[in-house]
């Protein structure tokens, strides 16, 4: 008897294809987690001290919040491997366009639509002070504890919950519509930010890298796009120049940023519309399917 199959880390969850009840699940998993998360950084808060503790919050926080989430996909995926089918959750179809261009476009198209996304967060009210003082926490201090919290964890993480897990089982396990299972998932990842002043770029970006996801069937390249947007704000964080620029109108002239703006907006579109020339295999998307490990054995 001989069983084939992809042992890597993600395969673990490839059986278990949450519909909008599993979606739920996972996000009470997640309250779990960051609840869990709590009580341990409270632990090291008296153990390290509040100074020492407070500057690996966030390294330590991240990824106990996405444990009970995993172990609970994990187990799921466990018990449903036995019985049925599922979808890949990493997948590369990247014809007619190449994955070299799609990595170009994809890069390109995170960059212009953070640029644009801005101008609409800048129509908001003025973000309170203790928000803005938290997020700001997240790009000063360390920066490798920095990068490895923004620029690692966040893209390797939330991309696994909101495309990998939750755009994936909308898409193979349900029948809403592509789009509507796009903008759920959109919502989704727009929610976990928790606030608004993130939740509006959050939403555009969980858009255009569900579409992304949609076409191609790659986490890998979502998790670049939210490896690059990420990668960028830290980058400008670490700018004393820019550190405290709330928009790109505040450092730019009127006539430039208008002009800059417009062509982001442009440039968003044509990569939306370049990865729209890859076909999905399925009216379900480009998501490989894998067998149940019953059907995948040899006897």
């Amino acid at each position: 008897m001989k069983r084939r199959g992809n042992y890597s880390f993600l395969s673990k969850f490839s059986h278990y294809t949450p519909g909008v009840g599993g979606m739920l699940a996972l996000l009470a998993w997640m309250g779990v987690g960051a609840l869990l998360s709590g009580i341990v950084m409270l632990v090291l808060n008296m153990a390290m001290g509040q100074q020492l503790a407070a500057e690996y919050f966030n390294l330590i926080s991240y990824p106990i919040m996405f444990i009970p989430p995993m172990l609970y996909a994990s187990s799921k995926s466990a018990r449903e491997s036995m019985v049925h089918g599922g979808a890949k959750l990493d997948n590369n179809h990247f014809a007619p366009v190449g994955a070299v261009l799609c990595v170009v476009l994809a890069i390109a198209g995170t960059l212009a639509l953070g640029f644009w996304s801005e101008y609409l967060v800048a129509l908001l009210p003025p973000m309170p002070e203790v928000l803005k003082t938290a997020l700001e926490q997240l790009t000063a201090g360390n920066v490798w504890i920095n990068f490895i919290t923004v620029s690692i964890f966040a893209p390797l993480f939330e991309e696994w919950l909101c495309r990998g897990m939750v755009l994936r089982g909308l898409l193979v396990s349900t029948k809403i519509k592509p789009f509507w299972a796009i903008i759920i998932s959109a919502l989704f990842f727009a929610l976990i930010h928790l606030n608004p002043w993130q939740a509006i770029p959050a939403f555009l970006m969980g858009c255009l890298f569900g579409w992304v996801y949609y076409r191609t069937g790659s986490l890998k390249l979502t998790m670049l796009m939210h490896f690059t947007n990420n990668s960028f704000a830290l980058v400008l964080g670490h700018i004393d120049s820019l550190k405290d620029m709330e928009s790109w109108a505040e450092v730019m002239p009127a006539q430039p940023y208008y002009i800059c703006l417009a062509a982001c907006f442009l440039l968003t579109v044509l990569v939306t519309l370049s990865f729209g020339k890859i076909k999905p295999a399925s009216s379900r998307g480009n998501c490989d399917t894998v067998p149940s490990l019953f059907d995948s054995q040899d006897i």
